[in-house]
């Protein structure tokens, strides 16, 4: 967003688009969430939530 927002940006349409997706991106993350956590346990959510923050930690580090 903040590319969007610079002064090269002519009008707020870049500016909304991109305020827009950020929305459009946050609900589809609840809903999927929330669905998936009637399917899943809590417990084994969270532990992929940290293997998945390791192994892009790692990814991250590695092609740095």
């Amino acid at each position: 967003m903040l590319f969007a927002l610079t002064r090269q940006s002519v009008n707020g349409r870049s500016s909304f688009g991109a305020a827009l997706a950020l929305v459009v991106a946050s609900g589809i993350g609840v809903m999927v969430g929330s669905a998936l956590s009637n399917y899943v346990d809590e417990k084994h959510l969270h532990y992929a939530a940290g293997a998945g923050f390791v192994i892009i930690g790692l990814w991250t580090l590695w092609k740095a």
